[in-house]
């Protein structure tokens, strides 16, 4: 199989998705809130352990990867030679969050070119006194890949069209990973990038024909699904540039965006940073969170929250249906108490009923 070097697009043969880290001067550390015990109950193991709660293990243990894979998608595909600044001002173009990297001398894919990378490479050279960020975006992705892994190269974490639902959840969640490649193993062509999201929605249309588990109907502050402990969270008024900080170093998708106050005002994402490159802003990381948000030439996800007296099974159906990756927790002030994530739902609906805790293996 060859690839020519640069950009390829193709169009898979089954819905077409939009998807998907001087001390002086070092910005202040986020802020966190912590939930106390009085507001959030402690889940019963007993929830997930009935019978009647591994309805959805075995539905997507009957279920393969090939069965999710929508009719028609894009896929776009970088070859490692190709210029960083290109390769991400593609993602945006295209709509999509990642690609898989295509080595033309070894004939494989050899990993996975995302946001991350964008803000990781934003933190590192931003402020550095050695290199210039306009440097760095003449560097191809493959040097990239060797200044940063520095020889510690991980393979490609991947999986078969027919491996089951399943198990492509236990990967996304124990690899801490937000996008799977469905590798054909004879051909070795990618056919899909599994996400959370995409397999919830698969669950949400399909499993509507099997039993709802009785726990769907208890409360979050009853099951306690999700992160509700040092809760990060950012200033509207903090640069750009301490949202990335926090991103790199709590390795965390999206931070609420409080006011003076400490009401959540907004959402500002991993996504949200890849517009940077297409309006050729990543030079001025020192504009405020507000004022990033208001820029953005889109409506993305916004700022959907839930409260904890709201049952599982709404919180589940809103996902769905607005189509985000998570919810912000917020009280009756709309004080930030904790995230609800499709990482945390997935854990609960699928794999803890298997007796599996991917989340904190």
């Amino acid at each position: 199989m060859s690839l020519p070097t640069g950009c390829l697009e193709a169009l898979c043969s089954r819905e077409e998705e939009e998807e998907e880290e001087d001390d002086s001067q070092r910005s202040p550390r986020p802020i966190t809130f912590t939930l106390g015990s009085e507001v959030l109950g402690l889940s019963p193991e007993s929830e997930f352990q009935s019978p009647d709660a591994e309805v959805y293990m075995h539905f997507l243990r009957s279920h393969c990867c090939y069965d999710a894979v929508p009719t028609s998608c894009k896929l776009v595909v970088f070859d490692i030679s190709l210029e960083i600044k290109k390769a991400f001002v593609s993602l945006v173009a295209n709509g999509v969050r990642a690609a898989p990297l295509w080595d033309s001398k070894t004939q494989r894919f050899v990993g996975m070119l995302t946001i991350t990378d964008f803000i990781n490479i934003l933190h590192r050279y931003y402020r550095s006194p050695l290199v210039q960020i306009y440097e760095v975006e003449e560097h191809k992705i493959e040097t990239w890949r060797e200044v940063y892994l520095q020889g510690s190269f991980k393979p490609l974490v991947y999986i078969s069209p027919s491996d089951s639902l399943f198990d492509a959840v236990y990967s996304l969640i124990k690899h801490k990973i937000h996008r799977l490649p469905v590798i054909e193993p004879v051909s070795g062509n990618v056919l899909h990038i599994l996400t959370h999201k995409r397999i919830l929605k698969f669950l949400h249309i399909f499993g509507s024909t099997i039993p709802k588990p009785r726990f769907l109907k208890k409360t979050v502050q009853e099951l306690c699904i999700g992160t509700f402990r040092d809760v990060a969270v950012v200033s509207e008024t903090a640069p750009i540039y301490t949202a990335l900080e926090i991103f790199v170093d709590r390795r965390v998708s999206a931070l609420p965006v409080i006011n003076n106050a400490g009401q959540v005002v907004g959402l500002y994402s991993r996504f949200d940073v890849i517009h940077l490159a297409a309006q050729k802003t990543y030079n001025n990381l020192d504009i405020s969170v507000r004022e990033a948000l208001r820029q953005r030439t889109v409506c993305l996800e916004g700022v959907l929250t839930c409260y904890p007296h709201e049952t599982m099974e709404d919180v589940i159906d809103r996902i769905a249906k607005e189509q985000v990756h998570r919810l912000v927790l917020v009280d009756e002030n709309r004080y930030p108490r904790g995230i609800v994530s499709l990482s945390d739902i997935l854990q609960a609906l699928v794999l803890t009923p298997a007796g599996i805790d991917a989340l904190n293996s």
